[in-house]
C-alpha cells in the first residue's frame, strides 16, 4: 500500500521501493538498499542520482564511503509543495500553446498507409451521425476494394450515414449502385472536368482530409470551421 501511496505522489515503483528501504536501514549503502529493496544494485546507481537531485535521499561521506539517507517522511510534504508551485509558474505558459482549448482548432497529422486508415476510421468513433464529404477512387487504389468494403460495412453498422460528391469513374460507379445498403447518399460529377487529388469527411467538429497519392492525412478539430465546411458542401450538393 506504501509503494502505491508513494507512486501516486510521482515515484516509480522501483524508486518507491528504494526509498522505504532506505528509510527503514537509516544511514546505508547502494549494497544493503539492493539487498532490502530487492533491487539490482546496478539498478539502484541509476536511478540514485535522480532521487537525491529530487530531494528523496540525502548522502553523507565517511571516508571514501557514500551513505544515503532517506528524507524524512514530513518532508516530503515541502518536496510536493514545491512541485506544486513550479507548476503554478508554468501554467500561464502552458494554456498559451494548449492546442485543444476552445479558440485554437485541433490538428493530427497522419502517415503512411496505416495513418490513412486511422484517418477514415476515426468517424467510426461517432454512431448514428452524418459524414458530408468528396470523395475519389484513390484511396480505394491504394487502401484496397477488400478493405474498404469491410470499412463501410462498419459504418453502416454504426447507423452512420453519409452524402458524397465524387468524380464518376468505373470504380466509383460500382460503388454508388451499393448507395443505399451503405446507407449512402451520393452524387457525381464530371471526371474530365473535376479531379479530386484529396478526399474531405466532414463529421462531428471534425475534417478529415487524406491524400492517397501522398500517402498523408490530417484530422482538423474545430467546430466553427467543420460548420463552414458543411455549408460550403451544401452549396456543392445543392447546384449539382
Amino acid at each position: 500500500m506504501l509503494i502505491s501511496t508513494l507512486q501516486q505522489l510521482g515515484l516509480s515503483e522501483k524508486q518507491a521501493k528504494i526509498y522505504l528501504a532506505c528509510l527503514e536501514l537509516g544511514e546505508t549503502s547502494i549494497k544493503e538498499m539492493a539487498e532490502k529493496a530487492g533491487i539490482k544494485r546496478t539498478t539502484i546507481y541509476d536511478i540514485i542520482d535522480d532521487m537525491t537531485n529530487a530531494g528523496y535521499i540525502r548522502t553523507t561521506s565517511k571516508g571514501k564511503k557514500i551513505k544515503y539517507i532517506a528524507t524524512e517522511p514530513e518532508d516530503l510534504v515541502i518536496i510536493i509543495k514545491k512541485r506544486e508551485a513550479l507548476l503554478k509558474q508554468i501554467i500561464p505558459q502552458l494554456n498559451s500553446i494548449n492546442n485543444t482549448s476552445g479558440l485554437k482548432p485541433k490538428i493530427l497529422f497522419y502517415e503512411g498507409v496505416d495513418g490513412l486508415k486511422k484517418v477514415y476510421e476515426d468517424l467510426l468513433k461517432y454512431p448514428n451521425s452524418q459524414v458530408y464529404g468528396w470523395a475519389s477512387d484513390d484511396a480505394i487504389k491504394l487502401l484496397g476494394d477488400e478493405w474498404c468494403q469491410n470499412y463501410i460495412a462498419k459504418r453502416a453498422k454504426k447507423k452512420i450515414k453519409e452524402n458524397l460528391i465524387y468524380p464518376l469513374t468505373k470504380i466509383t460507379g460500382e460503388y454508388k449502385r451499393e448507395d443505399k445498403d451503405h446507407l449512402r447518399k451520393s452524387k457525381t460529377v464530371d471526371p474530365e472536368k473535376y479531379i479530386f487529388k484529396i478526399e474531405i469527411n466532414i463529421y462531428a467538429n471534425k475534417i478529415a482530409i487524406a491524400s492517397a497519392r501522398d500517402k498523408i492525412g490530417i484530422i482538423i478539430e474545430s467546430a466553427p470551421i467543420a460548420e463552414t465546411m458543411k455549408m460550403i458542401f451544401r452549396m456543392c450538393w445543392e447546384n449539382i
